[in-house]
């Protein structure tokens, strides 16, 4: 029988084979994604609050990452090559972020985010 379960307390792996199980979501989430193989084929569901501060930098080599802006507004920062290029987002509006380039979020207006991301390989840096 499923129960609700918190979106941002828990992200949904999309497995391959048609599941979704709720994984639960823990502030080192990320910095041990690739010890985490099982949720590494497929994608993950994710549901982020956006608040100023905090930009840190995020990559997925496995796969193109869909981004959903659900409230609020950012900017969505792409390093392609030696160069930045800055793409506004507002409620409503979503992205797609080509595999394997590096991005970041810098909130005008605090909000949501849903996002379906790939979860092999992903690497996180520190701005």
């Amino acid at each position: 029988m499923s129960k609700p379960f918190a979106l941002g307390k828990n992200f949904i792996h999309l497995a391959d084979a048609g599941g979704a199980t709720p994984v639960p979501v823990g502030p080192d989430f990320w910095e041990r994604i690739a010890q985490r193989r099982d949720l590494h084929e497929g994608r993950l569901l994710t549901f982020f609050h956006l608040g100023p501060g905090n930009m840190h930098w995020e990559m997925h080599p496995a796969g193109d990452e869909i981004l959903i802006m659900v409230s609020g507004k950012t900017a969505i920062v792409l390093e392609e090559g030696k160069k930045q290029r800055r793409v506004e987002l507002n409620a409503g509006k979503a992205l797609i972020v080509p595999r394997g380039v590096w991005h970041a979020f810098e909130v005008s207006e605090p909000g949501d985010l849903l996002a379906i991301t790939p979860g092999q390989g992903t690497e996180v840096r520190a701005d």
